[in-house]
């Protein structure tokens, strides 16, 4: 019988250097499943259904269940490799037999979803005014209505928001730069992001470089979609219900706080 945690000290994660960072003080429920070799998180709040875990892996991820997850069911090696399917960063998984933990992309991608969120892929550091989050996946609203910002709820899909932007699209040939990629959604404005990426369509088969400066659209209005147009000073849109829902640190982080990690290294993560 699989058994489900729900805890407000989420796992420890010592890849991430020290930083400052200004934060306010929370405790984000998460829930860590555990199997023989592997422990796997998961973020309620980021997941919007995209079930790659579950097509990927379905004697382990099983929505049918009471607990809907079993790590037990599998290998640490295939959960791993599911795991990392998770577009929206939801799922993160721990390895307990010294396996190999995520690595970071070698690449910076953002991915469009027909009439859905932007899937950010690579070596992110995402800012919102409650803190900065190191992570490697991740699911951003451009349809302006989540109450989870700047994260995608699926709240476009109650608003039947619309986004014709792959026709705009331009190939163009050679290879981003790796590096990180600050994403910095704009109080009240587009969502900044500063570094090398390549923009991809939904099917794969249209891919754009972009940087080292573009702005996305999040108020859903922009003409220019997926770019930002100023449509949001029009639309009169507030980034009402921003939040960041952090992938865990271990430890508790107060205002204006120096996270240090234990070991001082940077890992892939």
């Amino acid at each position: 019988m699989p058994t489900e945690f729900i805890v407000a000290d989420p796992m420890p994660l010592p890849f991430l250097p020290a930083y400052r960072i200004t934060t306010r003080l929370t405790s984000q429920k998460l829930r860590r499943y555990h199997g023989e070799d592997i422990t796997i998180r998961y973020d309620v709040k980021r997941c919007i259904r995209a079930e790659e875990c579950v097509r990927g892996l379905p004697r382990v991820f099983d929505p049918g269940r009471r607990v809907w997850v079993d790590a037990t069911q599998a290998s640490a090696e295939e959960i791993a490799n599911t795991v990392q399917r998770c577009p929206t960063g939801a799922l993160h998984f721990r390895r307990t037999d010294g396996g190999v933990e995520e690595p970071i992309p070698r690449r910076n991608e953002v991915r469009l979803t027909p009439d859905g969120p932007l899937y950010f892929r690579g070596e992110l550091e995402i800012h919102t005014p409650t803190g900065m989050l190191k992570e490697t996946r991740a699911a951003l609203c451009r349809c302006g209505a989540s109450r989870n910002k700047p994260f995608c709820d699926n709240s476009h899909q109650g608003i039947a928001f619309r986004a014709s932007d792959e026709s705009g699209m331009t190939a163009t040939a050679g290879e981003t730069e790796a590096g990180p990629l600050r994403v910095m959604p704009a109080t009240n404005g587009p969502c900044i992001v500063q570094g090398s990426l390549t923009l991809v369509s939904n099917d794969g088969l249209t891919r754009t470089a972009c940087g080292p400066r573009v702005a996305f659209c999040r108020c859903g209005h922009s003409r220019n979609k997926p770019f930002c147009d100023r449509s949001h000073v029009k639309a009169g849109f507030r980034d009402i219900g921003a939040t960041l829902s952090p992938r865990p640190q271990g430890v508790v982080i107060t205002q204006v706080a120096e996270l240090r990690i234990a070991s001082g290294r940077a890992r892939s993560g």
